[in-house]
């Protein structure tokens, strides 16, 4: 998964296909980016599948000035059990992002260009997810999430 992906199908195939009752009306989206409200999939108190909007970017319960902290969009999925932004998230709070396709840049560092990638066959997927509630020290909340990411081969070890 990298920074940026979309969801193009109609919300009654979303939730047909993710099997939450919520009826959420939302448009297509050819280019969701990081910071921006996404669509998640968890799981509430009763067990229940529920539709949600979340800010794309982890704010951990323990950050006191979000503009003191980096925004978290992704990290590689061996990090999410060691760093303690992730461990909390981990543990209680996973989520399923959906999705019709994300994009994969290649190319040299100054002609870099965007490759969408989806199934062959129009069909949902799902990336997995974490959220948490970040409150504010007057009572406001932010829903948040990041997605963690699988090293690719070309990466640095």
């Amino acid at each position: 998964m990298c920074s940026r992906y979309n969801l193009t199908s109609p919300p009654e195939a979303v939730r047909a296909y993710f099997g939450y009752r919520d009826t959420p009306n939302f448009p297509a989206r050819y280019n969701i980016a990081p910071t921006q409200p996404i669509a998640v999939v968890a799981r509430d108190r009763e067990g229940m599948r529920r539709f949600r909007l979340m800010r794309w970017g982890l704010l951990p319960s323990f950050v006191k000035d979000p503009k003191q902290f980096p925004t978290l969009i992704n990290a590689r999925s061996e990090e999410v059990l060691t760093k303690p932004s992730f461990r909390h998230a981990m543990r209680y709070r996973r989520c399923l992002v959906p999705a019709d396709g994300f994009y994969e840049w290649t190319g040299p560092k100054s002609a870099r260009r965007p490759f969408l990638l989806r199934p062959r066959t129009p069909q949902l997927i799902a990336f997995a997810g974490l959220y948490e509630r970040w409150r504010d020290g007057e009572g406001g909340e932010i829903d948040t999430a990041y997605l963690p990411r699988q090293r690719h081969g070309h990466e640095a070890a």
